[in-house]
C-alpha cells in the first residue's frame, strides 16, 4: 500500500507540474537535478546497476547511491538498492552474478562493500587502516585489487596511517620539497604515492587483513593523479595476472608523459615487468580479450603531448607481438570494451560535434558507428547486451539499452527517465549544428541555441561560449558547469564554435592550435560568429558578451586586445594572463612545454607571439574575473594579473574569488552563486 500511494503521489506531481506554465531552465534546475553514471552489466546481461548522484542543498554536497534495472522485465523499473548519508559508487558483480562490490565511506572511512544482488544488507569487504581509493575483483573472485595512499619507505599499512595522523597533528606546517610535483591540480604533494595491492577473498567475499604490494616498488602513482581511476588496471581472466598503467618519471614527473604498462602475478611475489618500453609516449587501460589471449589498451605516440592521438593497440600475450587496430580511423578513443565474442570492441570517441559509440572489428578493424546524435558518456556491454549512459544538448543523461545489431540510424530504448517530473515544465531552447569556412579555409563547425521562448521574427542578446582544453569539444553533449540552456533560460541565444584545435574532426586539426593560441583559433571565432549571424537572423551579434575558461580564459585576455571592438563584455574564468608567469607556475610542465615549444628559458619567442599582457593597452570591454583559489592548473596570480589590469585602467571589471574551488566550481552553492553572477554580468551589459 505505502508503495502504491508513493507511485500514485509521484503521478500527481509530474501531472501538477506538466500542468503549470512553460518556462526555460533555471540555475536552480541545473544544479538540483539527479545525475546516472557507472552501467555496470551483471554477467548474464539480464540486470544493470548503475548509480544516481543526488544533490543536498542544505549540506551543499552530492550523494551517490546504487539503482539496479532488470533487464528482463516487460516494462523494467528501476530499483534504489542503496540509501545511506555516504555515498556509495563504482559499482562491480561478483563473477557469478550473486552480489555487487561498491565503494563507501559509511564506515568511516572508504572501504569496499558487498551488497547481495536479491536483497539484504551490504557487508563490509575490506577493513584497512587506509581508504580505498579504487578496486577491481578477480574474475575468479578469490581476490581484489585495491589501490592506497601510502608512503613507499613505509614496511606495512600502519606505517603509513601513523605517519599520516603525526602530519596532521604538527603544529608545524612547513613542508621542505627537493623536486616537482610540489602540488598538482588542487592538493598539495604530502609525500605520499598511490600504489596498487591486491588481497585474497573468502567464500563470504570477506578480505584478508594483509594486502600484497603490486606496484609499490616504482616510483609513481597507481592511479594516477589527479584522474586516474580504476580502468588503468585489470586482471586477466583467470586471475593470476594484473596488468597496470604508472609513469615512473622521478624528478621529470612534471614534465613527462610516459605511462607504461606492466604486468605483475596477482599475488604478488615478482617484480613487475615493463610491456611498452618501446614507446616514450603515454600507453594506458589495459584490457584483455575474454579468452585471455591478446591484450588492448590506449596509446599515443608523441611523448610530452596529452591531446595526441589514442589509438587502440593489439597485443599477442603469448608472442608479444602488436598491431594497431584501425589505424585509418582518424579519431581519438576515449574509453573502451571487448564484446563477449572477442570478436570486436567498443570504443567511444568525439566525432564532428557529437560522441558516440563505434565498434570496431578486432580482425580487420573496420569501424561501425553505433550511436547517432549526441554524447555516450559512459557504456557497458555483456553477452549481446550493450547499455549506455547518453545525454544531449536538450537533457542529462540517461541509461538507453542498445538493440544487438545496433546501427546509428536506430533509437535505443531508454531505461530511466530522471528528472522528468520536476524539469516536467521547462522547455529546452532549441539548436543546431552549423559549419563555415574558418582559418585557412578549412571547414569549422559550431553550434546555436535559441532561448527557450523563442518567437518568430525577434532577435535575442548573445552569449558567445568559447570551450577549454584547448583541445575539447563544445558540442551536443550536456554539462553541469557550462551548459547552453541555462543562457537560453534567462533569454540568451548562445554560439558556440569548435575552432583550430578542438577534437573530433582528425588529429591534424587538433594540432593545429599548438604553437598558435591566439592565431587560426580566434579567425574561427570572428567567422564563425559573423557566420551565424548571418545564417541565423534571431541572433543579434551586435549585442553579445563572450565568456569562456581556461583556455578559452586565456582566450577572453586574447579577445581584449585582438577584438575589443567584438562584445559589450567578457567573462574570464581561470583564464592565463601572462604566458611567462604561467611557464613557471603551473603544474604539468608538458603542457605549456608542448604548446609554446619548449621551456621558456630555450624559446620565449614561443610564449610571447601569443601572450596576452602586451596587449593590455588594447583593452576596454568591461570584464567579469572569476577565480578559484585551488587551481593549481592556472594559478590565481593570473586572474590578479587580469584584474589589476583592467582597475589600473578604469574598466568596469569585478573579481569574484572562490578560495575553496580548483579550476571547476563543484559545490552546488558556488556553482548557484557563479551562474547568478555570470547571468547578473550579462544582463547589465546586454539587457539595458
Amino acid at each position: 500500500m505505502t508503495l502504491r500511494l508513493l507511485v500514485i503521489g509521484a503521478a500527481l506531481a509530474a501531472a501538477t507540474s506538466a500542468n503549470a506554465a512553460p518556462r526555460g531552465l533555471t540555475v536552480e534546475d541545473l544544479a538540483s537535478m539527479d545525475r546516472v553514471g557507472s552501467p555496470s552489466l551483471s554477467p548474464d546481461a539480464a540486470r544493470v546497476v548503475y548509480t544516481v548522484r543526488s544533490t543536498n542543498m542544505d549540506k551543499n554536497r552530492g550523494n551517490t547511491q546504487l539503482w539496479m534495472i532488470d533487464l528482463r522485465a516487460p516494462r523494467p523499473v528501476p530499483q534504489q538498492l542503496t540509501s545511506h548519508d555516504a555515498s556509495a559508487a563504482d559499482p562491480e558483480w561478483s563473477a557469478s552474478g550473486d552480489a555487487i562490490y561498491f565503494l563507501s565511506s559509511r564506515s568511516g572511512s572508504s572501504q569496499v562493500w558487498r551488497l547481495p544482488a536479491h536483497g539484504g544488507e551490504a557487508s563490509r569487504v575490506t577493513d584497512l587502516p587506509l581508504g580505498v581509493d579504487s578496486f577491481r575483483v578477480s574474475p575468479k573472485g578469490d581476490r581484489i585489487a585495491v589501490t592506497l595512499a601510502v608512503f613507499r619507505d613505509c614496511a606495512d599499512l600502519a606505517c603509513s596511517k601513523k605517519r599520516g595522523d603525526e602530519q596532521e597533528k604538527n603544529k608545524a606546517t612547513g613542508k621542505v620539497y627537493d623536486q616537482l610535483f610540489v602540488r598538482h591540480w588542487d592538493t598539495w604533494n604530502d609525500g605520499r604515492r598511490n600504489v596498487l595491492y591486491t588481497l585474497p577473498l573468502d567464500a563470504a567475499g570477506k578480505a584478508g587483513k594483509d594486502p600484497v604490494s603490486l606496484s609499490g616498488t616504482l616510483d609513481g602513482d597507481v592511479t594516477s593523479k589527479p584522474f586516474g581511476d580504476r580502468g588503468e588496471y585489470t586482471f586477466s581472466p583467470d586471475g593470476q595476472r594484473v596488468v597496470f598503467a604508472v609513469r615512473v618519471a622521478g624528478r621529470t614527473e612534471a614534465w613527462s608523459t610516459n605511462f607504461d604498462l606492466y604486468d605483475v602475478p596477482a599475488a604478488g611475489g615478482a617484480a613487475p615487468r615493463n610491456l611498452t618500453s618501446d614507446n616514450p609516449a603515454w600507453d594506458t587501460k589495459p584490457q584483455f580479450s575474454p579468452d585471455g589471449k591478446t591484450l588492448a589498451y590506449l596509446a599515443m605516440k608523441r611523448p610530452g603531448f596529452e591531446a595526441d592521438r589514442f589509438h587502440l593497440v593489439l597485443q599477442d600475450v603469448a608472442s608479444g607481438r602488436k598491431r594497431v587496430l584501425a589505424e585509418g580511423w582518424d579519431r581519438s578513443i576515449a574509453d573502451y570494451r571487448w564484446r563477449a565474442d572477442g570478436r570486436a570492441l567498443l570504443a567511444n570517441a568525439d566525432d564532428v560535434g557529437q560522441h558516440r559509440l563505434f565498434a570496431l572489428d578486432a580482425a580487420s578493424g573496420k569501424v561501425t558507428a553505433l550511436t547517432g546524435q549526441g554524447y555516450v558518456a559512459d557504456f557497458d556491454t555483456r553477452r549481446d547486451t550493450t547499455v549506455i549512459a547518453h545525454a544531449t544538448l536538450s537533457g542529462g543523461a540517461q541509461l538507453y539499452k542498445l538493440p544487438a545489431n545496433a546501427s546509428s540510424e536506430q533509437k535505443p530504448a531508454p531505461l530511466t527517465t530522471l528528472n522528468a517530473a520536476r524539469l516536467a515544465d521547462v522547455r529546452m531552447g532549441q539548436y543546431e549544428q552549423f559549419s563555415f569556412k574558418g582559418a585557412n579555409g578549412d571547414t569549422v563547425y559550431g553550434h546555436v541555441m535559441k532561448p527557450w521562448n523563442a518567437q518568430p521574427g525577434q532577435k535575442y542578446p548573445v552569449a558567445f561560449l568559447v570551450h577549454g582544453g584547448p583541445q575539447g569539444s563544445f558540442g551536443n553533449s550536456w554539462s553541469y558547469r557550462w551548459n547552453p540552456q541555462v543562457y537560453a533560460g534567462a533569454g540568451y541565444a548562445t554560439v558556440f564554435i569548435d575552432f583550430h584545435g578542438s577534437t573530433g574532426y582528425g588529429q591534424a586539426f587538433t594540432d593545429s592550435i599548438s604553437g598558435d593560441w591566439g592565431g587560426k583559433p580566434l579567425e574561427d571565432l570572428k567567422k564563425g560568429l559573423a557566420a551565424a549571424g548571418e545564417k541565423f537572423p534571431w541572433l543579434d551579434t551586435a549585442n553579445a558578451c563572450a565568456l569562456g575558461a581556461s583556455y578559452g580564459g586565456y582566450m577572453m585576455n586574447w579577445i581584449e586586445g585582438k577584438w575589443s571592438d567584438g562584445f559589450k563584455c567578457i567573462v574570464n574564468h581561470d583564464g592565463v594572463f601572462d604566458q611567462r608567469g604561467m611557464a613557471y607556475s603551473t603544474e604539468e610542465l608538458w603542457f605549456t612545454e608542448w604548446e609554446n615549444g619548449g621551456t621558456y628559458y630555450d624559446n620565449p619567442e614561443g610564449y610571447e607571439k601569443f601572450n596576452p599582457v602586451h596587449h593590455v593597452k588594447n583593452w576596454k570591454t568591461p570584464m567579469l574575473v572569476i577565480q578559484g583559489d585551488l587551481d593549481f592548473r592556472i594559478p590565481t596570480a593570473q586572474a590578479l594579473g587580469t584584474f589589476s589590469a583592467l582597475q589600473r585602467q578604469g574598466i568596469k571589471s569585478k573579481l569574484l574569488v572562490f578560495p575553496d574551488e580548483n579550476h571547476w566550481v563543484l559545490k552546488p552553492a558556488n556553482s548557484i552563486l557563479w551562474h547568478h553572477t555570470v547571468l547578473g554580468w550579462l544582463d547589465e551589459h546586454l539587457k539595458k
